[in-house]
């Protein structure tokens, strides 16, 4: 019998998770999950699920970590080594993030988030713009796109990627320039665009669903998930570049040194959204793929055997091999408690 959460994996990845110090943070919002994977020892990959409510969006900032969920960010914080603490019971985790607070948003369909200077935003795909938030509304609108002509729960242009410039956002991507209800799905192969911000320019249009822009060695890189490709933008001379085909549905990017992160998606003839793709044959797991930067080339992979079939976003923990994360509903939880420069687990006597 299968085990919940079974995988494959390239030889080697332990061991560069392990001599390179760090593991990696994927979403799963179809198995509602948040999974930590990494190794303590180099042989030996280890994944740590921990369950959330259709999570998507990760972003990480210091000790700060954010996930947003359905109808809810949830904020943690690695503050005060809270893993020795939990390893008084007998664990051996090198990092711990405690949830520290609920932002309640209603069901959004928030997409990426950034750590700002002192703010967190957010993609706010039903209502097509970006957000930040404060404990007065379920979001404050800061941006939206130039074609989109009122804020209405409409998921108009799925709106979806950002990337973060100088504690901004400066570039955007969404499936379409549409400003009717759920317009993007007309023409998903063909009308995706990827946006600069403030100015609302389109920068490249016809892409077929473009998602997860990050910056990279000065370069802007996103995936086109309808065709597999990781495309390059240099902000500075706007040159355009595809730079790898993968031949399958990718989404979710981040980078450790030369490697690139990409996550992958299993999808189904039967979809609804991702039927009719370019790329539905060579998409029959969920996992990511490891890809060299410098040398253009593929370097290791893991796949979901079962469990797992669609990932949205991929983040890198730095200096972390082992890291614990302590959601509420995690039976430790309330008797973890920190203040500055203290922490101890609480014991009744």
């Amino acid at each position: 019998m299968e085990n919940f959460f079974d995988i494959s994996y390239s030889e080697g990845l332990p061991d560069l998770f392990w001599k390179n110090r760090f593991s990696i943070l994927i979403t799963t919002y179809q198995a509602g999950k948040l999974i930590a994977l990494g190794s303590t020892d180099g042989a030996t990959l280890f994944q740590t699920p921990v369950s959330l409510k259709k999570p998507m969006g990760v972003a990480i900032q210091g000790s700060k970590l954010a996930v947003a969920c359905m109808d809810e960010i949830r904020f943690f914080s690695s503050e005060e080594n809270i893993h020795e603490v939990l390893n008084k019971s007998g664990s051996s985790y090198d990092m711990g993030y405690a949830q520290r607070a609920t932002y309640h948003t209603g069901i959004l369909d928030v997409h990426d988030l950034g750590f700002g200077d002192g703010v967190l935003w957010g993609v706010n795909t039903l209502l097509s713009c970006l957000s930040v938030y404060d404990i007065n509304y379920s979001f404050r609108p800061k941006w939206k796109p130039p074609f989109i002509d009122v804020l209405v729960p409409e998921d108009r242009c799925h709106l979806n990627g950002m990337a973060m410039l100088n504690g901004v956002p400066r570039f955007v991507t969404a499936l379409s320039k549409t400003n009717t209800a759920k317009g993007w799905r007309a023409d998903k192969m063909n009308s995706g665009v990827l946006m600069t911000v403030p100015e609302g320019e389109i920068i490249m249009e016809n892409l077929a669903m473009p998602h997860s822009p990050r910056f990279y060695q000065e370069k802007l890189y996103f995936l086109e998930s309808g065709r597999g490709n990781l495309i390059a933008y240099d902000p500075e001379s706007g040159k355009q570049e595809t730079v790898f085909n993968f031949g399958c549905f990718i989404r979710g990017l981040a980078f450790k040194d030369n490697i690139a992160i990409i996550g992958k998606s299993k999808i189904r003839t039967t979809s609804k959204d991702f039927g009719d793709l370019a790329v539905i044959e060579g998409s029959e797991h969920a996992g990511f793929i490891l890809f060299d930067m410098e040398k253009k080339a593929v370097i290791g992979f893991l796949n979901y055997v079962n469990s797992v079939e669609e990932i949205f976003d991929v983040q890198v923990l730095n200096d972390s091999v082992n890291p614990a994360i302590i959601t509420h509903e995690i039976e430790p939880y309330n008797l973890i408690v920190t203040y500055p420069r203290n922490k101890f687990w609480r014991v009744e006597k």
